[in-house]
């Protein structure tokens, strides 16, 4: 017998599946191909899936109210093709937020890892790529086809251009517009946004020593600092950083920027945080 519970208010396609322990709250929708993991909260007023697409959701989520996940992309290019959205575990969407399905233009996924927090009115484009541990402070909207990696943070009322990619560590800070490609492990932040800073206490916080930290941190100042063209930079890192994965990944997400990334290369814009 399934051990789940739905409210009598709420509306379930014959499609849906739901895992033990999953709660459906008052006045819900959910339709298309949709499967829930055990555990997840579902509150009222929620609109999971839609008629065409594939929505499948892990483990111990929760939906506050408003929000609405597994909707058809913004693009006038999708024609009901049933693309997906996949979602992991324990993550939390706070009212309002949007998610929505792929187009086929890519993989036909948009992903969203695990442990992951949306708050109010946040928004996920189609085709976007989300990893563990990422915070979407209120009102931030990411285009189609972003690239978020691990234990990103991005302050309040940000928006992301479609194709920019964030690498893992950073920290964008609110009301900041980002065109570029955010580099691993800084502080971004303006209109449009830049490099200011290593995230020294963002890295310190997720447990990396000190010596590492210092060692990243010289890599970006190389990055940004000077008037050498990016590979030279590159060769200073290999040549002046321990290289460890860290850097390779540092290195490794610079040339694989297709946008270019965020620098403004004057003293000025640059912060010698603690």
């Amino acid at each position: 017998m399934a051990n789940y519970k739905v409210h009598p208010t709420s509306v379930l396609s014959p499609d849906v599946e739901l895992a033990d322990d999953v709660e459906i709250g008052p006045y819900c929708l959910i339709q298309g191909k949709v499967k829930i993991g055990k555990g997840t909260y579902v509150e009222g007023h929620v609109t999971l899936g839609s008629r065409y697409g594939i929505l499948e959701i892990g483990a111990n989520n929760h939906f506050c109210p408003g929000a609405v996940i597994g909707g058809a992309p913004q693009d006038i290019s999708y024609k009901n093709e049933p693309t997906s959205l996949i979602i992991g575990n324990n993550n939390m969407f706070r009212e309002f937020t949007t998610v929505n399905l792929a187009t086929s233009k890519g993989d036909k996924k948009t992903e969203v890892g695990d442990n992951c927090y949306f708050m109010a009115y946040t928004h996920v484009g189609h085709d976007c790529k989300l990893g563990n541990n990422v915070i979407l402070a209120n009102n931030t909207h990411l285009g189609g086809h972003c690239e978020i990696a691990d234990g990103v943070f991005i302050g309040g009322m940000s928006a992301l251009n479609q194709f920019t990619k964030v690498g893992k560590m950073a920290f964008i800070a609110g009301s900041s517009i980002v065109n570029k490609d955010v580099i691993p492990f800084c502080r971004a932040q303006g209109t449009y946004a830049t490099i200011r800073a290593t995230n020294k206490i963002g890295l310190a916080r997720k447990g990396y020593d000190r010596a590492e930290v210092m060692n990243v941190h010289k890599a970006i100042r190389i990055i940004i600092m000077g008037s050498h063209t990016v590979e030279e930079g590159i060769q200073r890192i290999q040549e002046e950083c321990t290289m460890s994965p860290n850097i390779e990944y540092f290195i490794n997400f610079i040339r694989s920027s297709k946008r270019g990334i965020a620098v403004d290369r004057s003293p000025k814009n640059w912060q010698e945080d603690e």
